[in-house]
């Protein structure tokens, strides 16, 4: 008995193992660079698109939004993820750029940079079966302050407003809209809705941020950006005399009641050691969304600070993408690969 136990045993295993080298088998995929979604402001706006090569069927679709503060980078910081996901998943992956603050010579305010996020979903929804996608199982994620608008995706697609981020609806009008829909329309149809969100060391709060100096020189990503630092929502609006515009442009202001409004699962994950957007953040977040009955995990990673899902090997992860980030990337795999019943 003992030995066909053991027998059994390893037979289970190795199909164990089986599995998990066809989980994450690499294949080819097809790439479609630099493509224009939208062009606010005479901004345009653009997406690379990887689609898995070993699929005759529509797959999921994982929209991914690059972090820098709000004021740094594009979309090719996230380019080790979107290409690691789309080689090893049958998810078809977009990694958007947005207008950052600094852009459109340092004029963009935060609620346009929701505006981007949200219009990226909606061209995704319009377009992506052209790409293999299906439309009907899309997900979201980012890291920092992308994974920031991928909370705002997910929680604040009810509060549209045509006449814009103004007066007292402080209501949100997406950069891009469907042909001959407009904002208000789009949210009676719960049309920003995604089944899925993944958020990676995400910042949950502008107004905290901007009581702790963000819009001041004390905040280095001004100078980073090359920028002269301001507020957030240009020279008329401040903290003291607006705190609900801050409030309006962060995440936990939008979580509401299972009952009320049915959320996706998901996933928040943070470096223990991350001193920008520390864990107790995120468990606050998590928790918030439990209480509500919405469905959230939180993973912590140990001896990992921020940026570590970042391309390459840049110094302020003390290491690299292929050494820090894959063994997460895998649970941001099986994550989706569950919520989409992939097999």
């Amino acid at each position: 008995m003992k030995i066909i136990t053991s027998s059994l045993k390893g037979s289970f295993f190795l199909l164990l193992s089986l599995f998990a080298q066809s989980v994450y088998a690499e294949h080819e995929i097809s790439a479609f660079k630099d493509i224009e979604w939208a062009k606010p402001q005479g901004f345009a706006l653009t997406s690379d698109i990887y689609v898995p090569d070993n699929s005759a069927h529509k797959m999921p679709v994982l929209i991914i939004y690059h972090g820098g503060g709000w004021l740094l980078n594009s979309k090719s910081i996230m380019d080790d993820l979107a290409q690691y996901i789309a080689k090893h998943a049958q998810i078809v992956v977009v990694n958007v750029n947005y207008r950052v603050l600094a852009d459109v010579d340092n004029t963009t305010t935060a609620n346009q940079i929701i505006e981007d996020a949200m219009g990226a979903v909606l061209w995704v929804k319009d377009n992506i079966a052209q790409y293999q996608g299906d439309p009907q199982n899309i997900a979201v994620t980012g890291d920092s302050a992308g994974g920031h608008l991928a909370a705002m995706v997910t929680l604040a697609g009810q509060q549209l407003d045509s006449d814009g981020f103004a007066g007292s609806s402080l209501g949100f009008t997406p950069s891009y809209l469907p042909k001959g829909k407009n904002s208000e329309q789009v949210a009676a149809q719960n049309g920003l809705a995604v089944q899925a969100t993944i958020l990676s060391y995400a910042g949950f709060d502008l107004y905290a941020a901007a009581k702790n100096g963000f819009e001041s020189a004390n905040n280095p990503f001004w100078k980073w950006a090359n920028a002269t630092p301001r507020g957030m929502f240009g020279p008329n609006i401040n903290l003291a005399k607006n705190p609900d515009f801050y409030h309006a442009v962060s995440p936990q202001h939008y979580i509401v009641n299972q009952d009320v409004r049915a959320l996706g699962p998901q996933f928040v994950l943070v470096g223990s050691d991350d001193p920008m957007t520390p864990p107790a953040s995120s468990a606050n977040y998590v928790k918030q969304l439990k209480d509500a009955g919405q469905p959230a995990t939180l993973k912590i990673y140990p001896n990992r600070t921020h940026g570590f899902l970042d391309s390459g090997c840049p110094p302020y992860s003390s290491g690299c993408f292929s050494e820090l980030a894959i063994p997460i990337v895998k649970d941001m795999i099986d994550f989706l690969n569950e919520v989409f019943a992939i097999h």
